[in-house]
C-alpha cells in the first residue's frame, strides 16, 4: 500500500509542479503589466496598418514543425477601428483567408472578430506588446476543433513584429506558431 501512496504522491507533486509553471513562469503567465514600460511602443494602428509580409511556422503537439507559411496582410484604420484581411499560403499548397474586425478602445483594450473566431477576441496593447485572446474554429478539414488561443506579439526596435501564439484543448497545449511580421515595403 505504502508503494501506491508514493506513486500518487509523486503524481500529485509532478502535477503540482506542472500547473506552478505554467501558471506563474509560463508562456500564459504573461500579463500585460509586464511590458508597459517596454520601448518601441506598439499602436496597433500604425504597427498593423498598410500591407504586411508574415513568414512563419507551426509547431504540432510533439514539438515537431507540423506546417510552413507566408502570409500577406492588409490592415486599415479609420480612428479606433480597423480591418485586417490576411491570406495565408501553406507548405502543402493550401490556402486561408481571414479578416479581422478590430476595436481599440481608449485603455488600450482591443477586440476582435473574424468569421472563424467564436465570439469575441479580447486583449490589449501595453508597452512593447499586444495580447489577444480568442477561441478560433479549425477548418473542417483540420478537424473543426475549437482551440483556446493565446497570441502575444513584440515589436523589436527595427519595427519587425514577433509573434507566438499558442493553442489548447481542454488546456493542453496542441499547437503552437511563431512567425515574423513587417512591412511589405521593407
Amino acid at each position: 500500500m505504502s508503494a501506491w501512496i508514493w506513486i500518487l504522491t509523486g503524481a500529485g507533486l509532478a502535477f503540482a509542479v506542472v500547473w506552478a509553471k505554467a501558471r506563474f513562469a509560463g508562456f500564459t503567465a504573461q500579463r500585460p503589466e509586464d511590458y508597459e514600460d517596454d520601448h518601441p511602443v506598439f499602436d496597433i494602428r500604425q504597427q498593423l496598418n498598410g500591407p504586411i509580409v508574415c513568414e512563419g511556422i507551426i509547431y504540432g503537439p510533439l514539438g515537431r514543425v507540423s506546417s510552413r507559411f507566408r502570409a500577406d496582410f492588409d490592415a486599415s484604420w479609420d480612428g479606433d477601428t480597423g480591418v485586417m484581411k490576411e491570406h495565408f499560403v501553406y507548405d502543402d499548397g493550401s490556402v486561408q483567408d481571414r479578416e479581422w474586425q478590430l476595436t481599440l478602445r481608449p485603455d488600450g483594450a482591443i477586440v476582435a472578430r473574424a468569421d472563424d473566431v467564436v465570439g469575441d477576441g479580447l486583449g490589449r496593447q501595453s508597452g512593447s506588446s499586444v495580447l489577444l485572446r480568442y477561441r478560433i474554429r479549425l477548418p473542417e478539414a483540420s478537424g473543426g476543433h475549437v482551440l483556446n488561443t493565446t497570441d502575444w506579439m513584440y515589436l523589436t526596435p527595427d519595427g519587425t513584429i514577433m509573434n507566438r501564439s499558442q493553442f489548447r484543448k481542454f488546456g493542453i497545449k496542441v499547437a503552437e506558431l511563431v512567425a515574423t511580421m513587417r512591412p511589405a515595403s521593407v
